[in-house]
């Protein structure tokens, strides 16, 4: 019988899952770095990976004999080098081929060791802004730096860097979701080719409405293994749209005016400080504690200043709100201001229009291959990524497609947002468990595409 993921797995079973993986003996794994130069909408670009590969003899294959790589895409602070344990992980234990990817300008390319200087507001009012080609820098005459309080309930005072118009980082920031498919695309036929491979993806977060893009764009993508992975920006759109149900963590509700439609801007870069780090410690302290984590304010505020000077050195700033909480006008604009400094004609500038709205969104069956089958599965203790939301919002979203692609839903009875992140008696946090998740669903066609059926999690 082919393989049902459960619905829950507890805690008991975390630790469980964890123990056996991690007593597994260790393959000896070889990461190398690779940047690799594309062209997109008439510039270059520089886009990084990062390859963990396992003895070319015990790469893991699937029932059909061919071998096993993954695509992992980091959140929205971080770049490749943050998905180094999983990717060890997956790769030592589970003999699993992963390719982790950049976004298009996150990667340090002065530094060998891609460490970010300083923080990410300097002492003169300048901010850290991306490198998307090496050489090239974009200075404080082409940005406007803008504090917003628009969503100040969920992070406080927000640090925009806004494009001057006409500028090089105003052209790189409309540019950069094509420099961003052109690229992954390209890794993956270099380092994961289709002749050899069948390719899952991961992306944490951030990176999860971009694998769900690249499911239809890389044709060896056998399917999405979604462990805290947001979905494509047009299903967030469209939850957000809804007043009702807002979601909810551990009896907490999240105030209906901190998930309405976003309208972030193309040209605006946010800059990351440590209230992000707040947005998630905050509740991850209420998951574990209730509301007595409150009377312990101080010392969890140590805490969070003290993960910002451990983490500052990773990008720290993003751009693309626009695509992973589907806003189309945004694209749009970003799209005619791309197609203006390239002189498209009017078919031209509206079949880019449609390339880059694409990106929210699945596309139909006539325009592009089907959707993979989805294995998604959530940790407990997740800010963002809710039970409730999934079933009520989500799943229904994939149902309604046709196809509808097989769809799953995972509740881990443990773990936080970066589920990889050291816990008590565990590690490597519920990655070994994640892991033995992904690796049972490999061998018992899961992602078989001749299967017929979705899993029986899909519907609420």
């Amino acid at each position: 019988m082919a393989f049902l993921p459960p619905e829950h797995v507890t805690v008991e079973e975390v630790h469980a899952a964890s123990a056996e993986v991690l007593a597994r003996p260790a393959l000896p794994v070889v990461r190398s770095e690779h940047i690799i130069r594309v062209e997109a909408m008439g510039l270059e670009w520089d886009v990084g990976f990062a390859l963990h590969a396992p003895p070319a003899d015990r790469v893991a294959r699937d029932p059909a004999g061919r071998k096993v790589g993954v695509l992992l895409l980091h959140g929205g602070a971080a770049d490749m080098r943050d998905l180094d344990p999983l990717a060890q992980l997956l790769a030592e234990r589970f003999g699993l081929s992963v390719l982790s990817g950049t976004f298009p300008g996150r990667l340090y390319l002065p530094d060998p060791s891609r460490r970010w200087p300083d923080d990410t507001i300097r002492a003169d009012g300048t901010v850290r802004t991306p490198m998307w080609l090496e050489g090239e820098t974009i200075g404080p005459d082409q940005y406007t730096v803008v504090h917003d309080t628009s969503m100040r309930r969920r992070y406080g005072t927000r640090t925009l860097a806004r494009a001057r118009p006409g500028s090089r980082f105003e052209a790189r920031m409309a540019a950069w979701p094509v420099a961003f498919e052109v690229g992954m695309v390209e890794g993956c036929r270099r380092f994961l080719p289709e002749d050899e491979y069948v390719i899952l993806g991961q992306g944490h977060s951030t990176g999860g409405p971009f694998i769900c893009m690249l499911a239809q764009r890389i044709p060896n993508m056998a399917g999405v293994v979604a462990t805290e992975h947001s979905p494509f920006g047009e299903f967030c759109a469209r939850r957000a749209a809804v007043k009702g149900i807002s979601g909810s963590m551990t009896g907490y509700d999240i105030p209906v005016d901190e998930v309405l439609r976003r309208t972030d801007a193309f040209d605006e870069l946010y800059v990351r400080t440590w209230r992000d780090e707040a947005r998630y410690l905050g509740p991850e302290a209420l998951g574990r504690e209730g509301p007595r984590a409150l009377m312990e304010l101080p010392s969890l505020m140590e805490d969070v200043h003290a993960e910002w000077e451990r983490v500052k050195h990773y990008p720290q700033f993003k751009a693309e709100y626009m695509v992973t909480q589907g806003v189309a006008s945004s694209m749009e604009r970003a799209a005619r201001i791309t197609a203006g400094r390239l002189g498209l004609d009017a078919n031209a500038t509206e079949a880019l229009v449609e390339r880059y709205l694409d990106y929210l969104r699945p596309v139909p069956a006539e325009r592009g291959r089907p959707l993979p089958p989805f294995l998604c599965s959530i940790a407990k203790h997740s800010r963002d990524h809710t039970e409730e939301v999934y079933r009520h919002f989500y799943l229904p979203f994939f149902a309604e497609l046709d196809p509808a692609p097989r769809v799953s839903l995972v509740q881990f009875g443990e773990g936080i947002h970066t589920f990889w992140k050291p816990l008590d008696g565990l590690p490597l946090g519920i990655a070994p468990a994640v892991g033995a998740l992904w690796e049972r669903a490999i061998q018992g066609g899961y992602f078989d595409a001749t299967r017929d059926g979705t899993a029986d999690a899909v519907l609420p």
